[in-house]
């Protein structure tokens, strides 16, 4: 039997979905077939006599020249993959199979283009990773960091930013911005206007400027609508943005809004354990906690610490004549005048009704203690008037010391709660207006 191997016609080659590319010695292309232009966008002509290394990747063109160097000495490649620049701008993946023919003195390989199978595993760790950040993430700064990581594996950015939606104050807010230009100088403002598009129409955006560079932005989108937008720009010069990576931030957006959600909700059940609704103060649990820690450090240390019990007596009256809006915006401005007199490193909590408990912790002298209860006087004293009703806050005041009273959290508890009710026993700590 003849074996009889046919002669194929020179444009066979065009036929296969994979490129066929020729490089000759000093790295210029020198034969690229048909499907080259599908694959990187640009047409034969464009491509012959310009060096490969021109249409590579930046980030990727010395692991791609060392590569090279070791097809030219013989050692053929199968499966080698990096990325090369589309013509349009946007990066595509591609996996090699290449050889030198020393009969030719060329490199041929057959290049094929992976992108989207690269694209869907990228997804797809990107997914998981967002998921994990959300349960590992100690606080919302924290998960947005870890968000802009995983986002900029997959759309790398020259600024990237998480934009808020406050829908009780109408407000856009930027917790998180980060323009990674060298220049302080060069770095802008948050892109506001884009954001509030995206909050407006929860659709994607892909703008394009004169300058080379795309935005790319996408809604977060939660249960219960639109709560802020993630906002890329493209490095300058670089790979911009394509449809592709529109769809891509839009699936992504999806799961950042739910991570999001997530941690705020956990934020949201781990400051009402701590804190007091109305006020925001802590409670008195946590109050409890801090005093604890309080006493252990103060056994170690040798050091003091002190109690500030505060009750505003007759506030029944307040809200018997006035009504409970307005004694809850009086215990409000209560607090907030509270914490205008401690220092950071001080603890203020609201331990039921009326009753305040201060926990002023490093007490060099007892005299330091009695001119915070001086100021307390002096800005509670000062006059206010709500919803059209004055009032004036006179407070009954009791101390208690470690160590002088008492070495537990009880007895110093009691100690200042019986203080503090036998001065409200000796005056009135609140008066109401004419």
């Amino acid at each position: 039997m003849n074996n009889h191997i046919p002669t194929f016609p020179a444009d066979a080659l065009d036929l296969l979905l994979d490129a066929v590319c020729m490089v000759d010695g000093r790295g210029r292309f020198v034969f690229v077939s048909a499907a080259c232009e599908r694959i990187f966008g640009y047409r034969p002509e464009e491509m012959i006599g310009r060096r490969m290394l021109d249409f590579v990747a930046p980030a990727d063109i010395e692991r791609t020249l060392a590569t090279a160097k070791a097809v030219m000495a013989g050692q053929a490649q199968a499966h080698f993959e990096n990325r090369y620049v589309h013509k349009d701008g946007r990066l595509v993946d591609i996996m090699w199979s290449a050889r030198w023919s020393e009969a030719d003195q060329l490199r041929i390989g057959v290049a094929r283009d992976i992108s989207a199978r690269k694209q869907a595993e990228a997804l797809q760790a990107a997914i998981y990773r967002v998921s994990e950040a959300a349960h590992t993430a100690r606080d919302l700064p924290a998960l947005f960091c870890q968000i802009h990581q995983i986002v900029d594996q997959l759309l790398p950015a020259t600024e990237f930013c998480v934009a808020l939606y406050d829908p009780h104050g109408d407000r856009l807010e930027f917790p998180y911005h980060v323009d990674s230009r060298a220049s302080p100088a060069a770095a802008l403002s948050p892109p506001v206007e884009l954001c509030r598009e995206l909050l407006s129409t929860g659709q994607p955006v892909l703008l394009a400027t004169e300058a080379g560079q795309s935005w790319l932005g996408a809604p977060l989108l939660a249960e219960a609508g639109v709560i802020g937008a993630l906002v890329l720009r493209s490095p300058c010069g670089q790979a911009r943005y394509s449809e592709s990576s529109r769809e891509l931030l839009r699936f992504v957006s999806t799961q950042v809004a739910t991570a999001i959600e997530r941690k705020r909700l956990y934020e949201r059940l781990q400051r009402m354990a701590r804190h007091d609704e109305l006020t925001g103060l802590l409670n008195r649990a946590f109050l409890h906690d801090r005093i604890e820690s309080a006493l252990a450090r103060a056994r170690r240390s040798g050091g003091r610490f002190s109690l500030v019990f505060l009750d505003l007596d007759k506030f029944k009256q307040v809200n018997d004549n006035y009504g409970h809006t307005v004694g809850d915006r009086l215990l409000q401005e209560v607090a907030r005048r509270l914490l205008q007199c401690v220092r950071e490193a001080d603890s203020v909590a609201r331990i039921g009704g009326d009753e305040f408990v201060l926990l002023l912790e490093d007490v060099e002298h007892l005299a330091s203690v009695e001119r915070v209860t001086a100021k307390l006087r002096q800005e509670l004293g000062r006059g206010l008037c709500i919803d059209g009703h004055p009032l004036r806050i006179i407070p009954s005041i009791g101390l208690a010391h470690y160590p002088e009273d008492g070495d537990r959290l009880e007895t110093l508890l009691k100690h200042a709660d019986a203080a503090m009710y036998r001065e409200k026993r000796a005056g009135q700590a609140f008066e109401l207006g004419e």
